[in-house]
């Protein structure tokens, strides 16, 4: 992706960047997706560091490309590097700060709690813990499909991927047919311009 905007990041952004990813691998309770709203107002309402088409861009590629889906937030990163205009030493000081802020809180809480929670795993507080956290997840991801959907299709249009979603609920909810094929159904009315 080529850069859009020209951007004079200092050392104060740059930590900035880093502090708001540290901040964000804390409440990216169900992964790094959840928090793609936020991510979206830091980035391309606040800031101004991406554009729609870039943040849109960079889940894009990431989810379709093989290995684990939080390469979006390396791919923003970079893009906020390659948007500063130092070339590639400044892309990777962006996705240096995305990832290590997206990765580090998380990971050691996770272990951390992991291990609690393992050795705890009868306490009716850890298993009430993890049958309200589905909630959350769950309405993490909706916030994740409105934000998307409405960058790109606008949010008067985007009725169909919702009535889609809709569907494909229904369906996951209702029956034992396997993911893969309604991936691949929602990835046809994507090419034929339905959705």
């Amino acid at each position: 992706m080529t850069p859009v905007l020209v951007l004079h990041l200092g050392w104060p952004d740059w930590l900035a960047l880093f502090g708001h990813y540290l901040a964000l691998s804390l409440v990216a309770v169900g992964g790094a997706i959840t928090a793609t709203p936020e991510m979206h107002r830091f980035l391309v309402d606040k800031n101004h560091w991406l554009t729609d088409t870039q943040f849109n861009a960079s889940i894009a590629i990431a989810q379709a490309a093989p290995g684990p889906n939080v390469l979006f937030i390396a791919l923003m990163g970079w893009n906020v590097g390659l948007n500063a205009g130092g070339g590639v030493w400044t892309a990777l000081l962006g996705m240096s700060a995305t990832m290590l802020g997206i990765l580090l809180p998380s990971s050691i809480v996770t272990w951390l709690a992991a291990r609690w929670g393992h050795r705890n795993r009868e306490l009716r507080a850890v298993r009430a813990f993890k049958q309200g956290m589905s909630p959350i997840v769950v309405a993490l991801l909706i916030a994740t499909g409105w934000v998307l959907a409405n960058a790109q299709h606008g949010s008067g249009r985007a009725w169909p991927l919702w009535l889609l979603t809709g569907v494909a609920a229904l369906v996951v909810w209702r029956t034992r047919l396997h993911l893969l094929w309604l991936l691949g159904a929602g990835a046809a009315l994507g090419a034929f311009g339905l959705v």
